[in-house]
């Protein structure tokens, strides 16, 4: 159950002299593996390592089982959705995943049984599904799998709460002309740590909005990959991110154009306060060459509240035809704008106010998506906290 890809040989003068292998750089070419040791340990060099502070991860390195009951998870199921256990080698468990990196590839290989949420096709479930994962501590492993099957509507809600160590995988397989939603909130404890692989295909004519919002944890990196595997797929990539002192927030995102006009939005924001927050992007969008009529962007905002806090980010585009709608990318961090403080101060609004209500107005617009309004109001009112401690401080 192996595959690998990797870059052909090059010239004697481009070639490392200790791996004798020219180091994969692009997404597309990565190694894809469900066996743990073909990735080895990472070291931090790695390309998709190298922006991470590993030695919070080493717990989720080993290849060895989770601790029993670290995490409780409970779920929220409306009529008509179907729920069942999938083990290794049963669909549709398998269908779209395929481990990029060791954490992954372990959490695969430990966890037996994977949770499917399944929505019946021609089926419109307006009330949001919900999985509560709750941390009680120590190390786990998880793979849930997310099933719209054709024609059908539906949004599904992962909660991630309490502390634990946790390696995740979330596959998402979005059949001809159903819509879904996933929305994944980390609000973790102080010390979780939390590695997750989100993959998703998205078939002929069907649509995927997926939504990462990150607000606690001291270490949490949320990878969502979606191929627009369909004629007129669509995918729709979101995420936030609050990064306080000490914290290191992450999402390496992954958007292959690969059947004829779909179309992709890919929009990230983070604020970042306090000595050592840390927030790491990286956006990678690949247009096939068989992906005529492609739309495309990506971009990727970043407002620093404080010295000491910082922002990488680093968007990609590789394109492999040249028959596309559009395509670009954008990345910009930066402080305050002093205009936008100036026209509030100006009309008797104190720079306090005026500095929470600029944060607000920025993050408000990815809140904004997760389209469920009583998480809408929680985030904000949760994101107003995180505001109040740095104003303490």
């Amino acid at each position: 159950m192996t595959t690998a890809t990797q870059a052909p040989a090059a010239a004697e003068g481009h070639i490392d002299p200790a791996a004798a292998f020219v180091p994969v750089q692009t997404r597309s070419e990565r190694l894809t593996s469900f066996a743990p040791e073909d990735f080895g340990v990472p070291t931090g060099r790695e390309v998709n390592w190298k922006h991470t502070p590993i030695r919070l991860l080493e717990a989720l390195f080993d290849d060895v089982a989770g601790e029993e009951g670290a995490v409780r998870v409970g779920a929220t199921l409306p009529d008509g959705v179907e729920s069942a256990a999938l083990e290794v080698g049963q669909a549709p468990r398998g269908e779209v995943f395929r481990p990029e990196d060791r954490v992954a590839a372990v959490a695969w290989s430990q966890e037996r049984i994977a949770h499917l949420v399944r929505i019946p096709a021609d089926t419109v479930i307006d009330t949001p599904i919900v999985l509560d994962i709750e941390g009680q501590g120590g190390r786990a492993h998880a793979h849930i799998v997310l099933e719209a099957l054709p024609h059908s509507r539906a949004t599904v809600l992962l909660r991630h709460r309490g502390s634990a160590t946790l390696a995740q995988n979330v596959e998402i397989i979005v059949r001809d002309g159903a819509a879904l939603d996933v929305v994944s909130v980390q609000q973790w404890a102080d010390d979780a740590v939390h590695a997750a692989s989100h993959q998703a295909r998205v078939d002929r004519d069907a649509t995927l909005r997926h939504t990462v919002v990150s607000l606690g944890g001291a270490l949490v990196r949320v990878n969502p990959s979606v191929e627009l595997a369909g004629a007129g797929a669509d995918g729709r990539l979101y995420g936030l991110s609050f990064a306080d002192a000490e914290q290191h927030l992450e999402s390496q995102v992954y958007l292959h154009h690969k059947g004829p006009h779909t179309v992709g939005d890919v929009l990230y924001k983070g604020a970042l306060q306090g000595t050592s927050a840390h927030t790491v992007w990286i956006g990678d969008v690949l247009i096939g060459r068989d992906a005529v009529g492609t739309d495309s962007y990506e971009a990727n905002r970043n407002l620093v509240l404080t010295d000491g806090a910082r922002a990488d980010s680093i968007p990609n585009l590789e394109i492999e035809t040249g028959d596309i709608v559009g395509a670009g990318h954008a990345s910009a961090t930066g402080r305050f704008d002093d205009e936008q403080l100036f026209y509030l101060q100006a009309r008797g609004i104190s720079e306090e106010e005026a500095r929470r209500l600029v944060v607000l107005g920025f993050l408000a617009e990815i809140v904004q998506k997760t389209g469920i309004p009583s998480l809408e109001e929680e985030l904000m009112a949760a994101i107003e906290a995180e505001l109040a401690v740095e104003e303490r401080a």
